[in-house]
């Protein structure tokens, strides 16, 4: 039996974004410090060679692969997902959680019961983000199988494609547990065939860059 390629995909968040008094910027094209030299430096050093690239369609993603270049790692042009952006708050993004949580208005307090299927003003659900991040890594997955895809993606993305791996469709709010830091790496890898566990092997998460 010949043995199927192992698909594995390295995400990292991108850098801190730059947003006025903590206020949620969610899907909103904000730029990003990329001033982090050391740890640019590490991502680097631990991300495959050879890979293939992919960001958001966002600033901040494609500021932070553009700082990865600069670090070390072999520079590339990225493909351009627009199906891992950010989850869109709609218009909650501008404003502060101490200001929604003055304002409790009854959308507010239904996001924070249920926030992984309640669809904020405007906006959308995290399950919806799951489902354009998961046509995005099905594509790709399939397409590129066997090589390494460095995903240079968002806290909610990333969570996105945490959750499909651990096939939390019907309790998505499990996908939200997950601590996702502005620069960290997740790898989750793909082994495609029979086994227990499913297709998805998670193999670290939110690993710090140096």
């Amino acid at each position: 039996m010949t043995d199927l390629p192992t698909t594995r995909w390295w995400w990292v968040r991108h850098a801190p974004a730059f947003c006025i008094g903590g206020a949620i910027y969610g899907s909103s094209d904000v730029e990003c410090d990329t001033s982090d030299d050391l740890s640019f430096r590490g991502l680097a050093a631990r991300l495959p060679e050879d890979a293939l690239w992919v960001t958001s369609h966002l600033t901040r993603t494609r500021e932070t692969a553009a700082a990865i270049f600069d670090g070390g790692a072999a520079s590339t042009t990225p493909l351009i997902e627009e199906g891992l952006g950010e989850q869109c708050f709609g218009e909650w993004q501008g404003q502060t959680h101490d200001d929604l949580a003055r304002e409790n208005t009854p959308a507010y307090h239904k996001f924070w019961l249920a926030p992984a299927r309640h669809v904020p003003p405007g906006g959308e659900s995290f399950t919806d983000v799951m489902v354009r991040v998961d046509a995005v890594i099905k594509r790709l997955t399939e397409a590129h199988a066997g090589r390494d895809i460095v995903a240079v993606a968002h806290g909610g993305s990333i969570r996105a494609a945490l959750a499909l791996a651990l096939g939390v469709d019907a309790n998505a709010d499990a996908g939200l547990c997950f601590t996702v830091d502005n620069l960290s790496i997740t790898q989750i890898d793909h082994v495609p065939g029979p086994g227990a566990g499913g297709n998805w092997r998670i193999v670290s998460v939110n690993q710090s860059p140096v």
